[in-house]
């Protein structure tokens, strides 16, 4: 039992979790993608949601493990939280030079094993939490104020799950290779703080925040479709969004979420857990978007044949 325990210790679990997402995606999007009618309706059912739901027979089973797709707003309401705890505990190491607290290293530990060492300057850490933070303070916001959620939408348990296991990894990958947050450099002052803003650290930061503002963007353009320029409700119906990056793609906003963890893992590449969460964000996104993009074709004659599925142009 004991050296179960130990060799636990001594797997990487942020990684293992990013590893098992995007193998999970890259199968059963694959399986969806090729031979999706051979599937069994539990299979469809599970993996599809929101608008390009299965709408087939209905696995008895599988249904009870549906929740409304609204419940979005609550694992944002974590990922609000738990990165401005990442946050409070940056800007203890790095700007009041205060040790990272014992139970944060020794949490560090368990979930990145206390082999982990500093890859990432106070710098990257600082803007990548930084950026990461805003990202969900944001998506907080608009699925509160902005979204509107069908009332007849639905999506399996494990897609809202994932929601939480994706943000709580993000930010402790962050932190896990972050200086000041490995055992053997907590102790010692990080004072006084210096921001070395370097040309490539300049760079990722202007690409995350162009992302980041056509995100919210066409969040908003996807919002107002069903709202009236009082900005009241008006109908839950599915329409065609037009303008801004819509004219190019049909998941823009699943775009600039790529590009703006495309940014995060140019800033903090040497952190060995960046590339895994970079694989599960890009595999994820590809995949929502080429399903959206069908579902749009098949449900509206008059979509534009120009518009591609996720990225301008290419595809």
């Amino acid at each position: 039992m004991l050296d179960t325990l130990l060799d636990l210790r001594s797997i990487n679990l942020i990684n293992f979790l990013f590893v098992q997402l995007f193998v999970l995606i890259v199968v059963l999007g694959g399986l969806i993608a090729t031979v999706e009618r051979y599937l069994p309706n539990a299979i469809r059912q599970s993996f599809r949601y929101g608008k390009h739901a299965f709408q087939g027979p209905q696995d008895r089973f599988t249904s009870l493990l549906e929740v409304p797709k609204s419940w979005f707003k609550h694992f944002y309401v974590f990922a609000a939280v738990w990165s401005v705890a990442g946050f409070y505990f940056m800007v203890n190491a790095y700007f009041l030079g205060r040790p990272t607290p014992g139970f944060v290293v020794d949490f560090l530990d368990i979930m990145a094993t206390s082999k982990r060492t500093v890859r990432t300057t106070p710098t990257e850490t600082m803007v990548a939490i930084t950026l990461i933070t805003i990202q969900c303070l944001r998506r907080w916001y608009e699925t509160q104020f902005v979204q509107v959620f069908s009332s007849k939408l639905k999506m399996n348990l494990s897609a809202y799950l994932v929601g939480y296991v994706h943000y709580f990894g993000e930010v402790v990958a962050l932190l896990s290779q972050a200086d000041g947050f490995v055992r053997e450099n907590t102790a010692a002052s990080l004072m006084p703080y210096r921001f070395e803003l370097t040309p490539r650290i300049a760079f990722w930061i202007a690409i995350f925040i162009y992302a980041w503002r056509y995100q919210f963007q066409s969040n908003l353009i996807l919002a107002n479709l069903r709202k009236d320029r009082t900005g009241a409700v008006t109908t839950q119906k599915h329409s065609i969004p037009r303008g801004g990056y819509f004219e190019l793609v049909s998941s823009p906003h699943m775009f600039f979420e790529v590009v703006m963890y495309v940014a995060l893992y140019g800033l903090t590449w040497r952190n060995t857990s960046s590339l895994y969460v970079l694989g599960w964000v890009i595999s994820n996104q590809m995949m929502n978007a080429w399903l959206t993009h069908q579902w749009y074709r098949e449900n509206f004659k008059e979509y534009p044949s120009t518009r591609r599925a996720l990225i301008p142009y290419l595809l």
